[in-house]
């Protein structure tokens, strides 16, 4: 059986290797697409590690920071470092903005940290290059996706930066790369208005015969100008600390609401990567079934190309398990090349990516025995048509 399966391979190796091929890509497109689903993940842990918290503390009755807009008042994290439990606490900010380097400009996100050094919540933990943030103002440590260098300068806002520090794998779940920068210089690139903005604000308000008294037109515009809000507080607990009591009694005296890891997890995985990931579902699922009609369509053609000659190894008197087997086993080789080449296509294209893929092992492993399930059950059809083969066709044809 396994002699007919390779002579038959070998009269049409041309044939059945350039398929093998056209199926090998398509492959590694199906393996690429969960790598993308991995590495969605991956980037949403990522996000939760990289910020050093235990508890997310957010506006009330939001899902902030990340899923939903957050504001707080930046000194929340006095009353908050005094609970019982409560290690360390720092504000952050999160803003996602193009930032511009020269003539290249960067899609990332920009992270506001607290002054208190390295080690406080929402810090870079592990820098490849250069030293952490030391100045109150215009220092910047970037993520290495950037493609920003030690010494370069940046424009946020209003401001440079100089890039003292290199991070890597510090990224929000959408895989931006992350940039640090003082929390005041955050502040103001987040909330404070340009001074068009501010001019024409004063304008209305001394407009409005109700409002244009002096005093309430500089309180306006100290408002616009004195940026004193955060997105989060993040919380690092003390060793032994109860999460679930602390985040009840946020919510119930502090009138914040608080998260642990595993909630926060389930609103960025559940709630920002859900609607892609299903998406990604469809795509793999379509793929299956594109991968499943090559593979049918293929061995089906090359049944027919060779009906003459099965009708002549039945009437020699092979059995029927013997040429179901040859058709099986040539399905099977056909997937086994195709899996070879997408798994080392997928390999050399995941580099390419401006995000982050992951392949992992186990969905190689998966993919390799989905593989070979599609290819047999693509190959009834042509056993099907090979076994209702007349014995008489060798002799009339």
């Amino acid at each position: 059986m396994i002699s007919l399966a390779g002579r038959d391979i070998l009269h049409g190796w041309g044939k059945f290797l350039f398929t093998g091929l056209g199926l090998g890509l398509l492959i590694g497109v199906t393996l690429t697409m969960a790598g993308v689903y991995r590495g969605m993940l991956d980037d949403g842990r990522m996000q939760l590690d990289n910020s050093g918290a235990d508890l997310w503390v957010v506006q009330k009755d939001t899902l902030g920071p990340y899923a939903e807009p957050s504001s707080l008042p930046d000194d929340s994290w006095r009353r908050l470092r005094t609970l019982p439990g409560v290690a360390q606490a720092a504000g952050i900010t999160y803003l996602t903005m193009q930032v511009q380097n020269g003539k290249r400009t960067v899609r990332t996100m920009v992270v506001g940290i607290a002054p208190y050094g390295p080690g406080t919540p929402g810090w870079p933990r592990h820098l490849v290059a250069g030293r952490h943030i030391t100045r109150g103002h215009y220092e910047a440590v970037a993520d290495l996706g950037t493609g920003f260098r030690i010494g370069d300068r940046v424009r946020l806002r209003r401001h440079e930066y100089t890039v003292v520090g290199l991070s890597r794998r510090t990224v929000s779940s959408n895989g931006d790369p992350m940039l640090f920068i003082p929390l005041s210089d955050a502040q103001q690139a987040q909330f404070l208005k340009d001074n068009d903005a501010i001019l024409e604000q004063r304008r209305r308000i001394a407009a409005n015969p109700v409002l244009g008294r002096p005093t309430v037109v500089d309180a306006a515009i100290e408002s616009q100008t004195s940026p004193h809000s955060v997105n989060a507080v993040l919380l690092r607990l003390a060793p032994g600390a109860r999460s679930e009591e602390i985040v009840q009694t946020i919510g119930r005296w502090q009138r914040f609401t608080a998260y642990d890891r595993d909630a926060m997890g389930d609103i960025l995985i559940g709630k920002l990567i859900a609607t892609a990931s299903r998406q990604i579902g469809m795509f793999l699922v379509i793929l299956a079934f594109v991968s499943a009609a090559i593979v049918a369509f293929i061995i089906y053609t090359m049944t027919m190309d060779k009906i003459r000659e099965i009708a002549v190894l039945k009437l020699i008197g092979t059995r029927n398990r013997t040429i179901a087997g040859m058709i099986l086993q040539q399905a099977l080789a056909l997937g086994l090349i195709g899996f070879v080449v997408g798994r080392i296509s997928a390999g050399l294209a995941t580099p390419l990516f401006p995000k982050f893929v992951l392949l992992i092992p186990l969905d190689s492993f998966i993919g390799f025995f989905a593989v070979m399930a599609i290819c047999t059950v693509a190959s009834l059809a042509s056993i099907r048509l090979a076994l209702r083969v007349d014995p008489a066709e060798a002799i009339g044809g």
